[in-house]
């Protein structure tokens, strides 16, 4: 078989490969060589993989993980956080899961790739669940490390984490990930996850910070046991709005959580970067409050 013995072992080429692929504005040649398959890709103007691919894998975006670079042409990449980058000639590309990408300009874009290759024509494995997203973020967090300094800071850090955690568990959120001092959790409940938010932001404030905490009830995909998805943007989006020991939600968080006994005041409508339409948030009226 080609690449297996005689001077093919050791020199392939992309005028032989061992697979093509060939869809509308697309030509794939795949070969696989020392343990790994690489592909030469010819992506022509006005190919996208919105409208190309996606209706082959029902994926909201391409959940495969491309490494490569770009031998000619240019393209633009979106990711589903909204960030956006364009790769020209000679430019390695590390693209993550979770991306749109399509061809700029009246050239073709070319691509040699030895990541990602396998299994991007196929749906993933994907399950979608209904859940609520908490994400929480230390307001000042940079200052506040420059006025402690690093040694305190880092003992700081580590008990907002463990106050977090301990909350998590009883309230039976699940952590998702943690970026440096923001928790990113997800709930079964939307009411119980409104309940967490007010319980962790009183269990910070006595540490001398404040966060700001952001929740939106969708459904979530996990892929590879990682949760992904617009309802993830959008959670992240309502906390970055989020102002010191304020909880915001979305329309939807207050709607779900009808008869619960939590109290909500209208924060406005808002625009969050990377998700369609203005959205109309609302903030957690703490207990007691009037």
């Amino acid at each position: 078989m080609s690449g297996e013995e005689g001077p093919n072992r050791y020199i392939r080429s992309f005028s032989a490969p061992d697979e093509e692929v060939d869809l509308e504005a697309l030509h794939s040649a795949i070969i696989a060589l020392g343990g790994i398959q690489i592909s030469h890709d010819i992506q022509y103007p006005g190919w996208r993989w919105r409208t190309h691919v996606q209706p082959l894998v029902g994926t909201e975006w391409c959940e495969v993980h491309h490494v490569g670079v770009v031998l000619g042409g240019r393209l633009r990449v979106e990711l589903r956080d909204g960030t956006q980058f364009e790769a020209g000639r000679l430019d390695l590309m590390d693209i993550p899961a979770g991306h749109d990408a399509w061809v700029v300009g009246d050239e073709p874009c070319v691509t040699l790739a030895w990541s990602g290759v396998e299994g991007w024509l196929a749906p993933p494995d994907v399950d979608r669940v209904l859940a609520t997203v908490l994400f929480t973020d230390i307001v000042g967090s940079t200052d506040a490390a420059a006025r402690i300094g690093d040694r305190a800071w880092k003992e700081l850090l580590g008990e907002h984490h463990r106050r977090i955690r301990a909350l998590l568990d009883r309230f039976r959120g699940a952590e998702v990930d943690t970026a440096g001092d923001g928790f990113f959790a997800t709930f079964d409940s939307p009411a119980r996850a409104v309940r967490c938010a007010q319980a962790v932001v009183e269990a910070i404030r006595p540490l001398g910070i404040e966060i700001r905490v952001g929740l939106h009830t969708g459904e979530l995909e996990t892929v590879d046991d990682k949760a992904s998805g617009l309802a993830v943007v959008i959670g992240a989006r309502i906390g970055a709005l989020a102002t010191a020991s304020e909880i915001l939600v979305s329309q939807t968080v207050k709607e779900l959580t009808a008869g619960s006994g939590l109290r909500f005041e209208e924060a406005g409508e808002f625009e969050l970067r990377g998700v369609p339409d203005r959205w109309r948030l609302h903030r957690v009226v703490a207990s007691g409050r009037a």
